[in-house]
């Protein structure tokens, strides 16, 4: 089954052009079926890039998926068309007025990884939607500074700065082959990075309610599993397109920042040779997995979410 978005929505275009199935609303109403009720809380200045990033993801399981884009309340992106936030954006306030309830909710990462949480100006807002989700949303998956923000939230674990960013693809260990949220994947696999924070393995394995999925010995903790909260923390990047590693270095080059290249990602460390993708059968893994099991698990009926 394909994910259902508005037909005049950049994504729609972009994902029917790489053969992912896409639905309008008008051919869904057709269907006589209980799609997945997803919702994209997106913190990240690109809106339309993380768009593509995560429907390409989700709209890739053999599922109906309806996905619903969300916003803070408050803060305005100045890296977005007003009329593109305006037409396909509903602000978290709305939503949670709405008493709507998701069967699954990503929020995003956001590059105010330098500010303390509490200096973040939507801090008190996105504390709410955390505590929101334990009564409207089903599952919910954090992602980069969205999973550390969240786990710092529910279980007081800290980000710490990094005396040099964490940035390129590094190997990671399959640390719970039995995990449903690992199934098919390899032994090892590799992972895209781009932080200058990290939480640390000691401090997470000091929650007994945490367990690690994903790790590297170079750069931390990866995917971690909170079954209490009905959430997962991913703190690195399997969603990343091919070549946004590459727009990230191009950026602080043109900036005039000085910047390492990123790790193990062109080919001979030559930017100038384009980046092969080695992470893209694992992020559709890991996306589907999650997808899978709040299929099996959510609530037909979507007034019992977060009962």
């Amino acid at each position: 089954m394909p994910i259902k978005i508005p037909s005049d929505l950049p994504a729609y275009d972009v994902l029917t052009r790489e053969g992912v199935m896409v639905m309008s609303e008008d051919q869904a109403a057709r269907q006589d079926i209980r799609p997945l009720h997803i919702g994209l809380l997106n913190l990240m200045p690109k809106k339309i890039q993380t768009e593509n990033q995560f429907a390409r993801l989700i709209g890739a399981t053999p599922l109906q998926i309806d996905l619903s884009l969300i916003r803070m309340s408050e803060h305005q992106t100045r890296n977005t068309a007003a009329r593109h936030m305006e037409s396909f954006y509903r602000p978290f306030a709305e939503i949670r007025e709405s008493g709507v309830k998701f069967d699954g909710l990503v929020i995003t990462g956001a590059p105010i990884e330098h500010l303390s949480f509490d200096a973040v100006t939507y801090w008190d807002e996105l504390c709410e939607v955390f505590e929101w989700t334990q009564t409207h949303v089903h599952s919910t998956f954090g992602v980069c500074w969205g999973g550390m923000a969240m786990i710092n939230y529910f279980h007081g674990v800290q980000k710490h700065m990094l005396t040099e960013k964490a940035f390129g693809c590094f190997r990671h260990r399959n640390l719970v082959p039995s995990s449903p949220y690992l199934r098919g994947f390899s032994d090892d696999c590799i992972v895209p990075v781009s932080r200058w924070t990290e939480v640390r393995q000691d401090e997470v394995d000091a929650v007994p309610a945490l367990t690690t999925l994903l790790g590297s010995d170079e750069v931390g903790p990866c995917l971690i599993e909170d079954p209490r909260h009905r959430a997962l923390y991913i703190f690195n990047h399997l969603e990343y397109d091919s070549d946004t590693l590459k727009q990230e270095y191009d950026r602080d080059i043109a900036d005039g920042i000085p910047a390492k290249l990123p790790r193990d990602y062109f080919p001979d460390d030559d930017p100038s040779r384009a980046p092969k993708n080695r992470w893209r059968s694992h992020a559709h893994l890991l996306y589907g997995n999650w997808i899978n099991q709040i299929y099996q698990s959510t609530p037909f009926d979507m007034n019992a979410i977060g009962t």
